[in-house]
């Protein structure tokens, strides 16, 4: 648990990232303000598009032309990382902050082996003899489910299983128990058996060692067993945001509302799946209207004016003219 009187881990704050095209300015990322206390689990969730991701890419620092952070502070116990030069940030990434790739070829290079890789990880950032980095890779694959993890360090990653790969990649980000973790759907392709081990190991990186963790997913069963709290996206800005057990149990947000009713756990068997009408909107297009207005069943003519986050029940932030009215199940803090 994060103690009340230590500053959170990360604190992101009225964050802008856009993209400078040909076709006009993208903003992929819109005034989003998040914070992860020490070994608190964030579920950053949306859909395709919705810009969850290039919200992790900006606090690593990752973002490429014509992309660029416009506005904003990205404080990294306490240091903007915003205004760092690339060798501090460099200090930081892959020890202190480390990213978990969807891809993870991301991570891996090809030409060199499994043991070359990890074992250079850890003399970058660690004062240790090679045979003990060695042994803290195999310790560190072996914690991850990979059986016969001597084996596996004399691979190249063509050798091994898509599946099988994404784990080395989540072992290298684990290698040196960073302060915080940026997970971009890293279990997306994992068989459910696998998926569970390696958020079972996740969650107890967080209690044991205080990590904190931002989980950006567009899966809502993964955020409900794994996060503290969640922040849902849309249209580069979140729409709401609370305890995970009172967003999807009570959601305010017609968008939240609408991913959760799609879940097919939530539909009849044998029923046509519910679906959000309509389309996300083109960023590049933006209407000042609020974004997900044309999809909306609770649409009025206020919501012709983009609504601005508020906070209508105690440690819930929602972004709409229109929260549904959940007050006798969401407990009030005194």
């Amino acid at each position: 648990m994060s103690a009340p009187n230590l500053p959170p881990t990360l604190e992101v704050r009225k964050l802008r990232t856009h993209f400078f095209t040909p076709d006009g300015v993208l903003p992929a990322v819109d005034d989003v303000s998040l914070s992860v206390g020490r070994g608190r689990i964030l579920g950053l969730v949306g859909e395709s598009g919705s810009g969850k991701s290039v919200t992790g890419f900006s606090i690593l620092g990752m973002v490429d032309a014509p992309g660029r952070i416009v506005g904003g502070e990205i404080l990294f116990q306490g240091r903007d990382l915003v205004q760092m030069s690339r060798t501090e940030l460099r200090e930081l990434q892959g020890n202190r902050i480390a990213m978990i790739f969807q891809d993870p070829m991301m991570t891996l290079n090809p030409v060199l082996k499994v043991e070359a890789q990890m074992v250079d990880a850890v003399l970058a950032h660690s004062k240790v003899g090679r045979q003990a980095a060695r042994e803290l890779a195999r310790d560190t694959l072996g914690m991850m489910g990979i059986a016969s993890p001597e084996e596996r360090l004399q691979a190249y990653p063509h050798q091994l299983s898509g599946g099988m790969r994404q784990r080395v990649a989540i072992a290298i980000a684990l290698l040196h128990k960073p302060d915080l973790i940026i997970a971009d759907e890293p279990t997306t392709a994992l068989d459910v058996t696998i998926q569970a081990q390696i958020l079972s190991e996740v969650q107890k990186l967080a209690r044991q060692h205080g990590t904190s963790l931002i989980w950006i997913t567009h899966d809502l069963s993964v955020v409900a067993g794994l996060a503290d709290e969640v922040a849902v996206m849309y249209a580069g800005r979140i729409v709401e945001q609370g305890a995970v057990d009172a967003v999807l149990d009570a959601p305010l947000h017609p968008y939240t509302q609408g991913l959760i009713g799609s879940l097919p756990s939530n539909n009849r068997r044998g029923s046509r799946l519910r679906q959000i009408p309509g389309m996300t909107p083109n960023l590049l297009h933006l209407p000042p209207t609020c974004a997900f207005a044309a999809r909306c069943e609770r649409v009025s003519q206020q919501c012709l004016t983009a609504p601005a986050l508020s906070e209508p029940l105690a440690g819930r932030l929602v972004r709409c003219f229109h929260p549904a009215q959940y007050e006798s199940k969401v407990p009030q803090h005194a």
